[in-house]
């Protein structure tokens, strides 16, 4: 009894194609129904219609962003922590400031190259990060020495 009952199918259904040859021209021309086709295929990519770059962006800014905030309390608990070992406090606030740059950079290539990798992992936008954070590392734990 239950075949007999036509079954409603409410799933996925793919939308009617854009421009579809007609019957009647790809028997006659078989090369004209392959170049519509082939037509057709970059007008259904959507990276070539859509451009997301200022909206990635946004993201990758507000990103870094929250990043920062969380960098500058990890900077003063580190700070905090080297004070409670008997570091000065000058040295141990230096410190924290050397870590928040070095976190900085390190977030900061990461989001460039979750934004636009093709773009930004250039030697010239990577080159002077490394640099910089490589340099803050060193500095991080050498100002903490008593």
């Amino acid at each position: 009894m239950a075949q007999d009952t036509p079954k409603d199918n409410t799933g996925f259904t793919l939308p009617a194609p854009a421009s579809a040859p007609p019957a009647a021209d790809a028997a006659g021309a078989p090369a004209s129904a392959t170049t519509a086709t082939t037509e057709a295929v970059p007008a259904l990519d959507p990276a070539s219609t859509t451009d997301t770059s200022s909206r990635d962006t946004l993201i990758g800014g507000v990103v870094l962003l929250l990043l920062f905030i969380a960098f500058f309390f990890a900077k003063n608990a580190y700070a905090n922590g080297l004070v409670a070992k008997r570091v000065p406090p000058n040295k141990a606030n230096a410190s924290g400031w050397w870590l928040f740059i070095f976190l900085a950079s390190l977030a900061t290539g990461v989001v460039l190259a979750a934004v636009n990798a093709h773009k930004f992992l250039a030697p010239l936008f990577m080159g002077p990060l490394v640099l910089v954070g490589l340099v803050a590392l060193l500095l991080t734990f050498t100002s903490s020495r008593r």
